[in-house]
């Protein structure tokens, strides 16, 4: 392989601008109209086969090389997070509340580097699709593209995905097959009583926050004894809300638990939804109260094909050795819905370094003084560069 890196040195500054243009324009689920025809506009420019609207905001980019049978596609995520940015750079959101909090603008950019080199060159046989998909940040983008016939309209033999990894220094390579990002759900649970007078007559109301509290203490042994002890899984409660500071003597009649739960594989899904309903109501009968469960599966655990996921270690060892590449690493309770698109066609994901401070720290993703590192944006294109003209060499 020639040295890629060098090639798309030339592109550092353009990528670099276009991620910074993206990152001052945040757009979240659905609403990614500037990104998506920004997005258009580069490919058309360079010769890439364009089709719009494809689960909503989504854009596929479509690149023929020379004559083979084979295809495959890369996808990088487009939308950003509420929330409000305290980076003061020169180039922060230009849009309250809203931030590339995530990367997404730069896994973006990374992907149209490697899309106009690869424009430009063809040095494969084959066709690549370039996937630039809405709504990852929770609405469902992936599923959305697949049900709108995504794989049908641009038939691959394998997908493959990549995020940078915050914390990870610049040059590295994490991934791994089998389960790597866990399934992601968040629940809802409310329950409701009488209410009542805490002073004078507690014995005459159903307390909601005995039941409550019991099933915030049992939920955790759904963990330990319904989930098997060799599986990963993580249940947090993230906010409880009932009642008035300001009325301590009122037994609230209505308290709302909020939080999320991380599983590894399908069967730990099922079993953690339904353990939690059944506590829920348990607890609320117990003590004359009722319960209403909001259970929502975010993401499916995301699990790389062992055989891509080798593919995507070779790309990556082939750009910046075999000691700077983690093929093993372990798995991450976040949530990716990359998944979705892996329970179609087989393929694999990836972490990017996005670098550390030279004390070791740094910004974790959905922070809001996160940044997305342009020193990999070339690294990144390169990569993605590497893999295609891997699966899909050109014959002598």
């Amino acid at each position: 392989m020639t040295d890629i890196l060098a090639e798309l040195e030339p592109l550092r500054a353009e990528l670099t601008a276009i991620r910074r243009d993206i990152h001052a324009h945040p757009e979240t689920s659905f609403e990614e109209t500037r990104t998506s025809a920004l997005v258009a506009e580069k490919l058309r420019g360079w010769g890439v086969e364009v089709t719009e609207g494809v689960g909503g905001t989504g854009v596929v980019g479509t690149i023929r090389g020379r004559p083979g049978n084979r295809a495959i596609a890369l996808r990088a995520d487009m939308d950003a997070l509420n929330i409000i940015e305290t980076t003061n750079l020169p180039y922060a959101s230009q849009i309250p509340g809203k931030m590339h909090a995530c990367g997404h603008d730069g896994h973006t950019t990374m992907l149209l580097g490697a899309a106009r080199r690869l424009a430009e060159k063809r040095d494969f046989s084959g066709d690549v699709h370039l996937i630039f998909q809405p709504a990852e940040e929770g609405g469902g983008g992936a599923q959305r593209m697949i049900q709108e016939g995504l794989f049908d309209r641009f038939p691959c033999d394998a997908v493959y995905g990549m995020h940078n990894g915050a914390g990870t220094p610049v040059g590295q390579f994490k991934l791994r097959s089998g389960p790597m990002m866990a399934a992601a759900d968040f629940f809802t649970v409310t329950f409701r009583g009488t209410g009542g007078h805490g002073g004078s007559t507690p014995h005459l109301a159903t307390d909601t926050t005995i039941a409550q509290a019991h099933f915030c203490l049992a939920l955790q042994n759904v963990i330990g004894r319904n989930i098997p002890a060799t599986e990963p899984a993580v249940v947090s409660i993230g906010s409880i809300h009932g009642g008035f500071a300001s009325s301590p003597n009122v037994m609230p009649s209505e308290i709302v638990i909020t939080g999320t739960a991380r599983t590894f594989s399908d069967a730990a899904q099922d079993t953690m939804e339904r353990r939690l309903t059944e506590l829920a109501h348990a607890h609320a009968a117990a003590q004359g109260c009722t319960a209403e469960v909001s259970y929502g599966r975010y993401t499916r655990v995301l699990v790389n094909d062992a055989e891509h996921a080798a593919t995507m270690a070779r790309a990556a060892q082939s750009l910046v050795g075999a000691e700077a590449v983690n093929a093993n690493t372990p798995p991450i309770t976040g949530g990716e819905d990359f998944a979705d698109m892996l329970r179609v066609k087989p393929g694999a994901f990836i972490f990017i370094g996005n670098g550390v401070q030279p004390d070791g720290s740094f910004h974790s993703v959905h922070t809001p003084n996160y940044d997305f590192n342009d020193e990999i944006l070339t690294l990144g294109a390169g990569f993605w560069v590497n893999l295609v003209r891997q699966e899909l060499a050109t014959a002598a």
